[in-house]
Protein backbone atom coordinates (compact mmCIF):
# COMPACT_ATOMS: atom_id res chain seq x y z
CA UNK A 1 0.00 0.00 0.00
CA UNK A 2 2.42 2.00 0.92
CA UNK A 3 5.45 3.66 -1.52
CA UNK A 4 8.12 6.20 -2.10
CA UNK A 5 5.11 8.44 -3.25
CA UNK A 6 3.21 8.95 -0.07
CA UNK A 7 6.18 9.18 1.69
CA UNK A 8 7.68 12.05 -0.81
CA UNK A 9 3.81 13.56 -0.48
CA UNK A 10 4.10 13.84 3.38
CA UNK A 11 7.81 15.46 2.96
CA UNK A 12 6.92 17.88 0.16
CA UNK A 13 3.88 19.12 2.26
CA UNK A 14 6.15 19.34 5.76
CA UNK A 15 8.77 21.16 4.07
CA UNK A 16 6.35 23.66 1.96
CA UNK A 17 4.85 25.00 5.49
CA UNK A 18 7.90 26.03 7.15
CA UNK A 19 10.16 28.55 5.89
CA UNK A 20 11.35 26.60 2.98
CA UNK A 21 10.08 27.93 -0.34
CA UNK A 22 8.46 24.67 -1.43
CA UNK A 23 4.50 23.76 -3.33
CA UNK A 24 3.25 20.51 -2.52
CA UNK A 25 0.07 20.62 -4.42
CA UNK A 26 1.38 20.07 -8.07
CA UNK A 27 3.02 16.79 -6.21
CA UNK A 28 -0.70 15.89 -5.17
CA UNK A 29 -2.48 16.52 -8.44
CA UNK A 30 0.09 14.26 -10.22
CA UNK A 31 -0.74 11.49 -7.67
CA UNK A 32 -4.19 11.98 -8.18
CA UNK A 33 -3.53 11.94 -12.03
CA UNK A 34 -1.43 8.57 -11.22
CA UNK A 35 -4.46 6.92 -9.45
CA UNK A 36 -3.09 7.05 -5.76
CA UNK A 37 -5.62 6.89 -3.10
CA UNK A 38 -7.31 9.86 -2.49
CA UNK A 39 -7.52 9.29 1.41
CA UNK A 40 -4.21 8.59 1.95
CA UNK A 41 -3.06 11.66 -0.27
CA UNK A 42 -5.30 13.92 1.99
CA UNK A 43 -4.13 12.16 5.00
CA UNK A 44 -0.65 12.69 4.56
CA UNK A 45 -0.95 16.12 2.57
CA UNK A 46 -2.43 17.82 5.60
CA UNK A 47 -0.61 15.79 8.52
CA UNK A 48 2.92 16.89 6.74
CA UNK A 49 2.11 20.30 6.28
CA UNK A 50 0.27 20.46 9.81
CA UNK A 51 3.30 19.50 11.22
CA UNK A 52 5.26 21.24 8.97
CA UNK A 53 3.02 24.29 10.32
CA UNK A 54 3.55 23.46 14.13
CA UNK A 55 7.31 23.61 13.29
CA UNK A 56 7.52 26.64 12.72
CA UNK A 57 4.90 27.79 15.35
CA UNK A 58 7.28 25.97 17.60
CA UNK A 59 10.33 28.34 16.03
CA UNK A 60 8.24 30.88 16.83
CA UNK A 61 7.42 29.96 20.62
CA UNK A 62 10.73 29.95 21.02
CA UNK A 63 11.90 33.12 19.73
CA UNK A 64 12.07 36.11 23.04
CA UNK A 65 10.10 39.09 23.16
CA UNK A 66 13.47 40.86 23.51
CA UNK A 67 14.37 39.88 19.95
CA UNK A 68 11.46 41.37 19.20
CA UNK A 69 11.86 44.71 20.38
CA UNK A 70 15.80 44.63 19.83
CA UNK A 71 15.59 43.64 15.77
CA UNK A 72 12.43 44.47 14.99
CA UNK A 73 12.07 48.07 16.73
CA UNK A 74 8.82 46.48 18.09
CA UNK A 75 8.03 48.23 21.62
CA UNK A 76 7.06 45.82 24.29
CA UNK A 77 3.03 47.86 24.65
CA UNK A 78 2.83 46.88 21.41
CA UNK A 79 3.41 43.70 21.70
CA UNK A 80 1.61 43.10 24.62
CA UNK A 81 -1.45 44.76 22.84
CA UNK A 82 -1.17 42.48 19.85
CA UNK A 83 -1.23 39.73 22.72
CA UNK A 84 -4.21 41.13 23.89
CA UNK A 85 -6.10 41.01 20.50
CA UNK A 86 -5.24 37.90 19.21
CA UNK A 87 -6.48 36.40 22.82
CA UNK A 88 -9.74 34.76 22.11
CA UNK A 89 -9.20 34.30 18.22
CA UNK A 90 -6.23 31.86 18.26
CA UNK A 91 -8.22 29.21 16.21
CA UNK A 92 -10.15 31.25 13.29
CA UNK A 93 -6.12 33.41 13.04
CA UNK A 94 -4.58 30.16 13.24
CA UNK A 95 -6.89 29.02 9.63
CA UNK A 96 -5.81 31.30 7.47
CA UNK A 97 -1.78 29.93 8.03
CA UNK A 98 -2.41 27.75 4.71
CA UNK A 99 -1.87 31.10 2.63
CA UNK A 100 0.77 30.66 0.45
CA UNK A 101 3.89 32.64 1.71
CA UNK A 102 2.11 34.71 4.94
CA UNK A 103 0.92 31.80 6.08
CA UNK A 104 4.70 30.57 7.53
CA UNK A 105 4.45 34.32 9.11
CA UNK A 106 1.42 33.75 10.72
CA UNK A 107 2.63 30.02 12.29
CA UNK A 108 5.70 32.04 13.90
CA UNK A 109 3.74 35.29 15.37
CA UNK A 110 1.46 32.92 16.26
CA UNK A 111 4.54 31.16 18.38
CA UNK A 112 6.34 34.26 19.08
CA UNK A 113 2.89 35.62 20.73
CA UNK A 114 2.72 32.29 22.48
CA UNK A 115 -0.95 32.03 22.03
CA UNK A 116 -2.46 28.39 23.24
CA UNK A 117 -0.65 25.94 20.65
CA UNK A 118 -3.83 23.80 20.99
CA UNK A 119 -6.28 25.75 19.48
CA UNK A 120 -3.56 27.00 17.07
CA UNK A 121 -2.87 23.74 16.36
CA UNK A 122 -7.12 23.05 15.51
CA UNK A 123 -7.35 26.26 13.56
CA UNK A 124 -4.25 25.29 11.51
CA UNK A 125 -5.21 21.85 10.95
CA UNK A 126 -8.77 22.37 9.47
CA UNK A 127 -7.02 25.18 7.43
CA UNK A 128 -4.93 22.88 5.55
CA UNK A 129 -7.21 20.21 5.61
CA UNK A 130 -9.57 22.47 3.80
CA UNK A 131 -7.00 23.71 1.45
CA UNK A 132 -5.57 20.17 0.43
CA UNK A 133 -9.62 18.44 -0.14
CA UNK A 134 -10.48 21.68 -1.99
CA UNK A 135 -7.19 21.53 -4.02
CA UNK A 136 -7.95 17.82 -4.58
CA UNK A 137 -11.41 18.09 -5.97
CA UNK A 138 -10.26 20.60 -8.51
CA UNK A 139 -7.23 18.27 -9.68
CA UNK A 140 -9.47 15.47 -10.01
CA UNK A 141 -12.24 17.32 -11.84
CA UNK A 142 -9.47 18.55 -14.65
CA UNK A 143 -7.84 15.43 -14.63
CA UNK A 144 -11.41 13.70 -15.50
CA UNK A 145 -11.87 16.72 -17.91
CA UNK A 146 -8.56 15.79 -19.81
CA UNK A 147 -9.22 11.90 -20.21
Amino acid sequence: MFDAGYFALFLASFLAATVVPFSSEALLSGMLATDYNLYWCLALATLGNWLGGMSSYGLGWLGKTEWIEKYLKIKSSQIEKTKKMVAGRELWIALFCWLPGVGDVIAVILGLLKVNWILAGIGMFIGKLLRYIIWALISLNVINWLR
